[in-house]
């Protein structure tokens, strides 16, 4: 039996080995083939890190841009909400002094008729006492006060002084009201008409 024949595909790595250990160079052609450069692996092992600073850096900026829009858009709305909060508080207030303003000239353009029963109950007319009285219960609960009554002290906020005459006391007291020639009135504390009376002292 013959000896089997060597592979040529064997043969030909342990040649090109032991061809290239003849010379220096070959040594040194082969190791760089088999071996990586090692500045070559370290920049390779860098371009990664780089990369991921410089998406670590747009994100980071990204999430600042979105969080300044972000206070941007807040601070309108608070803006708008405290303008918005203002307008529908001088609204109301307006509406309110509104409403106040047509009910005390409606009882303004009521004082005559106030007045008429007035005049009309010190003649002793009769019926007009009860007419009056309700009248006036209906005014006071939206806000009708009656100003003028004889012996309260003098104020000339809600008092028309037109006569007066002098006091049978020391005047200590100061001026009072003597007589309510004409009542007044006011409506929810704004005098709609003082009362004109006669002081005394």
């Amino acid at each position: 039996m013959s000896a089997p024949s060597p592979d040529p595909g064997e043969s030909a790595p342990d040649e090109a080995v032991e061809a290239a250990a003849d010379t220096g160079d070959g040594a040194e052609s082969v190791t760089a083939q088999l071996v990586p450069d090692a500045e070559q692996a370290e920049f390779a092992a860098a371009e990664p890190t780089d990369a991921a600073d410089e998406s670590n850096s747009g994100a980071e900026s990204d999430l600042a841009a979105v969080m300044a829009e972000r206070d941007a858009y807040l601070e309108d709305l608070q803006r708008v909400t405290a303008e918005f909060t203002n307008f529908r508080r001088q609204t109301m207030k307006r509406n309110t002094d509104l409403v106040a303003q047509a009910a005390s000239r409606l009882a303004k353009e009521l004082l005559v008729v106030l007045d008429a029963c007035e005049a009309a109950v010190g003649q002793g007319v009769e019926g007009i006492e009860a007419l009056q009285s309700q009248l006036l219960g209906v005014l006071s609960a939206e806000g009708l006060t009656v100003l003028g009554t004889v012996d309260e002290p003098f104020d000339p906020g809600f008092h028309e002084a037109v006569m007066s005459e002098e006091s049978g006391g020391d005047g200590a007291d100061g001026p009072a009201v003597a007589e309510v020639l004409r009542t007044g009135y006011a409506w929810n504390g704004r005098v709609l008409r003082p009362a004109m009376v006669k002081v005394r002292g």
